[in-house]
Parts: structure tokens; sequence; C-alpha cells
């Protein structure tokens, strides 16, 4: 197959499994396209299958806001029509969603027909969506898809009850690449970081207030007391001066380390012991699965997705939202006893082998076939 991907080229989420996923099929023998404004942050071309797209935007005076989705949709059809596409398929509903349908609206008066899948993920859905400002499009480009998944159950679930959804929707999970992801030995690095031999309790995000990176080192406070550990603290984003003010405040600066962002998380996930997400929504969990990938417990909030991800009391465990002292004596629990950290580990790496992509991937080609077959069988009626 001819394949179109367009994503956000971040080390969002989204951004991230619309990469992986393409180089995935790309490996195994699928011409993929990428249609974005960069190149992608995980995107490489050791494939002869990958190829890249940029989309350029106006600086047209006339506008105060550049037109991306104009231009995106202008790109879909240049690309549809030189490369010959199978299928286009969309991550994130705004605004690639209706990008795509404008182009395939313009495509047809060409006699070319492309059907389009789109892939929601989270934030497009539970905050962008439900915006009054974006809301009919949403659900407009949603059901005028030809094919729809979310990457949960939770998902699926808000996307039908924030909208007047008529389309099907699918549910295809996250995935990881267990040949980066997995737990590798790096006890040089591990003693830089706790010399005594600390526990290390890791978080990963985007320090946005949704992900509540304030919680994490008030659990890590309250760890503290009970158990030897540090912190690491990787990514960025606007919470993190109150972070560090909570750190000084809490005088954990000697305790705490920020990482910032970085494109081998997997080296720091390696050498730590535990994850904590208490975030206040996640559509999966990407974080959380990279983190057990790499055969670490994870103690997170039961919102959204999570719960279909880290099983309590197996791979983890799950508290309310906010909910720190539980989730400190969790995490102590787990740490206090290394025969019941191990098996924490172990369950963790077991669960995640589940979400390799070499399993999801050809879910994904299954679903390519079910909607070309569809939309060529509704074309010829």
């Amino acid at each position: 197959m001819k394949i179109g991907i367009v994503c956000y080229p971040t080390f969002g989420g989204s951004g991230v499994v619309a990469t992986e996923l393409g180089k995935c099929l790309a490996d195994h023998g699928h011409q993929v396209h990428f249609i974005t404004y960069s190149q992608p942050a995980r995107l490489d071309f050791f494939s002869e299958n990958l190829f890249y797209h940029e989309v350029s935007v106006s600086k047209y005076p006339l506008f105060d806001y550049p037109p991306y989705e104009l231009a995106l949709a202008s790109r879909l059809v240049d690309v549809v029509q030189y490369e010959e596409l199978d299928i286009l398929h969309v991550h994130y509903a705004i605004p690639h969603a209706s990008a795509a349908y404008m182009a395939k609206q313009i495509l047809a008066t060409q006699g070319i027909h492309i059907p389009v899948v789109t892939t929601l993920h989270g934030t497009d859905i539970t905050l962008v969506g439900k915006d009054r400002t974006y809301k009919p499009v949403v659900a407009f480009s949603i059901n005028q898809s030809d094919g729809v998944t979310a990457v949960s159950e939770n998902l699926k679930a808000d996307t039908l009850s924030f909208f007047d959804i008529t389309n099907e929707i699918r549910v295809i999970p996250n995935f990881i690449d267990l040949n980066r992801f997995n737990h590798k030995s790096k006890n040089h690095f591990k003693m830089a970081i706790a010399p005594n031999d600390e526990k290390i309790i890791v978080h990963t995000s985007n320090f946005r207030k949704v992900k509540r990176v304030a919680d994490v080192v008030r659990i890590f406070a309250k760890i503290l007391e009970k158990i030897p550990a540090k912190l690491l603290l990787a990514g960025d984003g606007p919470e993190r001066v109150e972070v560090e003010q909570l750190c000084r405040e809490l005088n954990l600066k000697d305790d705490v380390r920020f990482l910032g962002k970085l494109d081998a998380v997997e080296e720091i996930l390696s050498v730590s012991d535990l994850f904590i997400l208490p975030s206040e929504t996640e559509s999966f969990g990407l974080a959380a699965l990279e983190a057990m990938a790499c055969k670490l417990p994870v103690i997170s909030s039961n919102a959204g997705g999570i719960p279909e991800l880290n099983i309590d009391g197996v791979t983890g465990y799950l508290d309310e939202v906010g909910d720190i002292d539980g989730m400190a004596a969790h995490a102590i629990h787990i740490l206090e006893d290394e025969n019941r950290l191990k098996q924490f580990k172990e369950n963790a790496l077991e669960h995640a082998k589940k979400f390799d992509i070499k399993s999801i991937m050809p879910i994904y080609e299954r679903y390519y076939e079910e909607v070309i077959l569809k939309f060529n069988n509704s074309i010829a009626r």
C-alpha cells in the first residue's frame, strides 16, 4: 500500500505514535509518506519506503494567523495526485481530519477518490474538541471519515459522549517498540545518580497542569520519609518553574533532578525503579507503557484510559486523582521489599509485551484493507 500519514511532528504522544507506526509499516514493505510542517521528531530515513513532504504556509500579510489547514489540504491534494496514494491516515482531529476532508472533496472533482482514516488521540476530543469554536467541525470531520480509530475504550466512550457520532469507532491501542524500549544495563549511570544505592523514581511528561507534576514531587517527599530515593523529572513545559519552587520549599533540591527534554528517555527509564503518573486525565498513558517496557512498575491515577494499561495490584497501583497519600503508600509498599519490587517489574514487562508494535501494526494493516475495500465498493455503486 501507499499510505499518507498526517501528524503533529512533535514529541507529543500522537506524533510519536504516528511516526513509529509509519516506520514499522515502511519496514514491512509499504510506501509511507509523512505530510506535515516539519520533519517528525522520531523520523529517520534509513528505509527506502519512507518519504517526507513539507507543508509550507503562506506569509501573506492579510492573515493574522497562518492558514495551516488550507495549506495542509492543498499539500495533501498534491501528494495524493503525484504519489498515487491508496489511503490517508490522519492523527489528531484538529485540523488534520478537516483538512483531509477538504482535500478529499477537491480530489473527487478530478476523478481521484481516496479513503481517510482518522485516529483520535485524546486532547483533540477531551480538550480542543469540546471547545464550542471547534466542536461542529470535529464532529463533522469524524463522521465524514471513512474509518475512525481511538487509542482506548475510554476515549471512544468520551467521543461518543461529547459528540453526535454516527460513524463506527474502532479501538486500536497505542503500542511500544520493544527493540527500543527495554531494560538496558546502565550501572555506571545509576551509580552517578544514586551513589548510595537509593531507589530511583521517574516521571516524564510535558509539564502541563493536566499532568499534575507537583503531585509527583509531593508523593516523592512522602516516599523519602521512609525510603532513601532520588527523583528524575524528564521533560519540560509551563509548570516547570512552579515545580522547581516546590522542590525548594520542601528542601528536596539535592534529591530531585530536572533533566529537560530527552531523545533517549529509555536510558533514564532503564536505571529507575518506579514510574509515577498522577495525571488528571490520560487517553492512554503512552509514557507509562514506555516505562513498563523498561521493567518499571507504575503508580498512577485511575483516570481516563490508564486503567486499561496499568493493572491495579499487578503492574502497579491505581489511586484517585489527587490522592497523594494513597500513591505514596502504594509506592512505598512496592519499593520496601526487593522480592515484591522484582515481581512488579516482571509483571510490568510481561503486560507491556501485549502492546508490542509488531502485534499492533498488523491490526492497522487489516483495518486499512477493510476501509479501502469498503470505500471502493461504495464508489463502484
